[in-house]
């Protein structure tokens, strides 16, 4: 049965277009929601073996804003990349070319969840076009020397062992509903248990759509092996990072080193949230990204 979205009334109210674009010789599914004639274009990427529902929650509470969120390729129901690897490299190329074929007139801001910061954030330091930068839940070290590192060393083995399996059971393992919902309970934070209940309910129905093996493989190799440290001080644009004062993965004292490599960073952390925050706090969210967008720039 599906548990309803707690925020399924105010996006019911943005207009909501799906488009499929061919980008790099592959199909590149997206959506479009608000204005298409809003002066200001958010692009959002979004976290590992997720897709754009994920980010849904926040694009909920940005009414006013030509929002653009596509399926990472490979992810959803956007196809794998042809002759790249998912690595950050293939990524920050997809990127950068799917926002060339938009061609997007006015303000650009380009938003990265989790692995999407870093692959914002290469595609950023390569030259992505974007008068403004928001990083929610930035992956601001290596995964493995978050506070929660043995976790990620386990999925590191979790990982390995899907890649050496048999492609039929390697693929079952990948998709094993019982460690999605470890991985989900892992990373809920809110008591709510309503809300937990529809944060495991994503995750079981969005965290295991993705094209094949391969695809997840490359990927999450990408994810614990790059960072968004490794691009910040070549990425000149106004940046808004958004932390969690519980992520797992990223502490918050490796936020505060990582706004300091940015030319032009500022930080805000949202107490009592983890890697969730598109989840369990998206009004935070958009509130936080709202005023970086409308505050004042310095003359």
């Amino acid at each position: 049965m599906i548990v309803p979205s707690p925020y399924d009334e105010s996006l019911a109210r943005i207009p909501t277009r799906s488009h499929t674009l061919s980008v790099l010789g592959s199909k590149t599914r997206y959506w479009e929601y608000g204005d298409p004639a809003a002066p200001t274009t958010i692009l959002m990427v979004h976290g590992f073996r997720g897709d754009h529902h994920g980010l849904e929650p926040v694009v909920a509470q940005l009414s006013g804003f030509r929002i653009i969120s596509p399926d990472l390729p490979g992810f959803g129901e956007s196809e794998p990349l042809h002759g790249l690897r998912h690595d950050i490299a293939g990524y920050s190329r997809w990127l950068r070319d799917f926002l060339a074929a938009l061609a997007p007139t006015g303000r650009v801001v380009i938003l990265g969840h989790s692995f999407g910061s870093i692959v914002a954030a290469a595609a950023l330091a390569d030259g992505l076009p974007a008068d403004d930068v928001v990083l929610v839940n930035p992956i601001a070290s290596p995964a493995l020397s978050g506070p929660r590192g043995i976790l990620t060393r386990l999925a590191v083995f979790y990982y390995w062992a899907a890649a050496r399996l048999p492609e039929r059971l390697g693929f079952a393992l990948l998709r094993n509903r019982v460690i999605v919902r470890v991985m989900s309970v892992t990373m809920a934070k809110t008591q709510d248990r309503e809300l937990r209940r529809w944060i495991h309910d994503q995750h079981d129905r969005y965290f295991s759509a993705f094209a094949d093996r391969r695809v997840v493989l490359e990927a999450f190799t990408a994810s614990v092996s790059s960072d968004v440290s490794e691009f910040a001080s070549k990425i000149p644009e106004r940046t808004l990072l958004i932390a969690a004062e519980k992520d797992d993965i990223t502490p918050v004292a490796a936020q505060h080193r990582l706004q300091k490599l940015f030319p032009d960073a500022a930080l805000h952390v949202i107490p009592n949230v983890g890697h969730l925050i598109h989840y369990e706090m998206p009004v935070n969210a958009a509130d936080e990204l709202r005023g970086f967008l409308f505050e004042a720039r310095p003359a």
